[in-house]
């Protein structure tokens, strides 16, 4: 499983990172470091044209450039996107970025945990979920 971040906070790249590689599962962990730089990502413009699709996303809500909720509506909007799952993974437990997060067809909205433990038990929910429960369509359908 290829793994797209769209993250701009260091520390948490690092952390989301550091849990991540451990996992058999995923094969490929890529970072976009604000809102634009993720959209091209996922829709291969400039530098990222050559990149392969993500098979999920895990959004932070607070980016600059362009925030969670416009990514979110971007890619979701986007035919060649929307099949993306996108997981929005922030630190923001308003009921309004949860409700406008769903309303933009998120997949899944979870709050980041505050130590390595909950946030390591938090990725293999999200393990388990994703890579022995659902089944994605493949990146060539």
């Amino acid at each position: 499983m290829h793994i797209l971040l769209i993250e701009d906070n260091e520390g948490d790249i690092l952390l989301i990172r550091e849990v991540l590689s451990d996992r058999p599962f995923i094969k490929k962990i890529s970072v976009a470091t604000n809102g634009q730089e993720g959209i091209d990502f996922v829709t291969k413009k400039g530098a990222f044209k050559e990149e392969v699709s993500p098979d999920l996303i895990l959004l932070d809500i607070n980016l600059p450039l362009k925030n969670g909720h416009e990514v979110l509506k971007t890619l979701k909007n986007n035919n060649k996107t929307r099949h993306i799952p996108i997981i929005v993974l922030t630190t923001s437990s308003s009921p309004d970025d949860i409700k406008k997060s769903y309303q933009s067809f998120a997949n899944l909205y979870i709050t980041k945990p505050v130590d390595m433990e909950s946030f390591d038990d938090a990725v293999s929910a999200i393990e388990g979920f994703w890579s022995e429960m659902v089944k994605l369509p493949s990146a060539s359908a």
